[in-house]
């Protein structure tokens, strides 16, 4: 996993919240990639811890990210791995976020599409193309 070149924006409440073009995308199982964000690149208070845990089999236990953006705020709307797996160490430093869940999020200018359903943080572009898990009839496989 190397940092992508592609520029990514990320809005909430009317501003931008980050802009960067050292995104990490990582291709997950049945489902569109999810785009790690360097929390460096945020905007001064924009990123702020959040409450929860949860544990996954390949990078390990995340905690979870409020956004500030404007007048808006979001609770759980990002994650991060503080202590990552040694095979997803370059994720170390780096947030996901879920993108149905701010004003807009951008790759190259092209708007990204939320994941279907509300548990996977898959963003949706013209380069990847499904069937996907989320949306109704998709679990289990």
């Amino acid at each position: 996993m190397q940092p992508s070149a592609r520029r990514v924006i990320v809005e909430l409440g009317g501003v931008v919240v980050l802009e960067t073009t050292r995104a990490v995308r990582v291709l997950e199982t049945s489902h569109p990639p999810s785009w790690y964000l360097p929390m460096a690149d945020f905007a001064p208070g924009a990123l702020q811890p959040g409450e929860g845990t949860s544990y996954c089999e390949y990078k390990g236990n995340a905690v979870y990210w409020d956004l500030v953006g404007g007048e808006r705020s979001v609770r759980a709307v990002a994650w991060s791995y503080p202590r990552p797996t040694a095979a997803f160490e370059t994720l170390t430093g780096y947030v996901a976020l879920y993108p149905g869940r701010v004003d807009r999020v951008t790759v190259d200018g092209e708007v990204v599409r939320p994941q279907d359903g509300g548990f996977y943080g898959g963003w949706v572009t013209d380069d990847v193309v499904g069937p996907f898990k989320g949306g109704p009839g998709t679990v289990g496989w």
